[in-house]
């Protein structure tokens, strides 16, 4: 009888739908739309003219794979911080312009990579845009139509008596048409609502009707649990139909919290490469050992690590052996004891005091093999301290 390999699945993951496809633009160095891999953005919540705790944030959140970030501008001392910020940042930074549309100007004539506009709180915005055109394409500053349910251009509001998906759209492709007949088109637009099914429904809509690319958001979605909650049903269900290249999670907290949701929903789709995936069970009456706090260990003793890895943690016999299987490391814990598994192979049985240090070795191990530059401390949990002769 021929031995059957239980080790891991060489078949590639499952695809979405393709892309939609929309023209591309430069925000600075990212491209984006036009197939580009979609990027994830996020805020600064500093004050803008305070340049250096701006900038200190900027590399926290670049730090934390943030691609392109945006700076609020409502004051003249901001606008003055631009040339700073947009110099020394590591990522594109983005104007966020409302009320004044002076300050576009001189945002553009800072050096800032893209201008967000709101046409919906900017006084006289229409008899603007020829000069903003203009400037805009000088430069090669594409500027994006931000259109958000809570400042919606009164004259929809009174057609639609409410903000609408068909509201949200019409005021963005009213604001594009009004910047295509000067021949400007490096557009993005956005049309966030705080209900994701309003929010779905208005980019379904301007997929149809546009071929700008499209930066997804669900506006005041709330602290943390609630915001990554709408936040990943509604990027999900459009990302899933291949609508969307840009995304920010808009949440009640640290940006960097945003970020960290923004990857962890384009790698859960395969929009992006997975970087550390735990896989765990929820528990139940079959687990034998304590498996909520085996997986917050292993997840807080790896966090950070440079590579790709899908560890299990699994907490019985009946589904534990297949997960850990199928994980690039695994345990199948059962009985006071764990099986540790590494590449779908059983390499080792280790009692549940020792579970969580010999996946981390086996983790870093791995990340060795793969190239990751690990920090000293973290390889000598793999090779032992180096040994200097005197």
């Amino acid at each position: 009888m021929t031995a059957v390999s239980l080790g891991m699945p060489a078949a590639p993951a499952p695809q979405l739908a393709p892309r939609r496809k929309s023209r591309q633009i430069m925000v600075g160095s990212v491209p984006v739309g036009g197939g580009a891999p979609v990027s994830v953005q996020s805020m600064t919540t500093t004050l803008t003219a305070d340049i250096n705790a701006t900038l200190q944030q900027i590399a926290e959140l670049t730090a934390a794979g943030c691609q392109i970030v945006r700076v609020a501008v409502p004051s003249q001392d901001d606008v003055l911080a631009l040339p700073a910020i947009a110099k020394k940042s590591q990522i594109p930074v983005i104007a966020d312009i409302h009320f004044q549309p002076k300050y576009v100007f001189a945002a553009i004539d800072a050096g800032c990579a893209a201008v967000r506009v709101n046409p919906g709180n900017i006084r006289q915005f229409d008899d603007k845009v020829k000069e903003i055109a203009k400037a805009a394409s000088d430069a090669g500053v594409p500027i994006r139509i931000g259109v958000n349910a809570g400042s919606l251009d009164k004259r929809l509001l009174a057609k639609y008596g409410k903000a609408t998906a068909e509201a949200l759209v019409e005021s963005a492709l009213w604001e594009c048409s009004l910047f295509e007949e000067h021949g400007f088109r490096d557009i993005k637009i956005s049309v966030k609502h705080n209900d994701p099914v309003v929010m779905i429904r208005a980019y379904r809509q301007l997929a149809e009707r546009c071929d700008y690319p499209l930066h997804l958001g669900v506006t005041e979605a709330g602290p943390a649990f609630q915001g990554t909650i709408k936040s990943a049903v509604a990027f999900g269900a459009l990302l899933a139909e291949g609508i969307g290249d840009t995304i920010r999670v808009s949440l009640s907290a640290p940006p960097v919290e945003e970020i960290k949701v923004g990857n962890a929903i384009l790698e859960s789709l395969g929009l992006r490469e997975r970087g550390l995936e735990i896989v765990s069970c929820p528990s139940c009456g079959r687990a034998q050992v304590d498996v909520y706090t085996l997986a917050e260990q292993v997840t807080a003793a790896l966090e950070g690590l440079p590579v790709p890895l899908r560890v299990a943690v699994m907490g019985c016999v009946v589904n534990g052996p297949g997960e850990a299987r199928e994980a690039d490391l695994g345990v199948a814990s059962g009985n006071g004891k764990g099986q540790i598994f590494v590449k779908g192979e059983v390499i080792k049985t280790v009692p549940e005091s020792q579970i969580v240090e010999t996946l981390v070795e086996e983790a870093l191990r791995l990340a060795d093999q793969m190239g990751a530059e690990l920090p000293e401390e973290l390889r000598e949990l793999i090779t032992g301290p180096t040994v200097t002769v005197h």
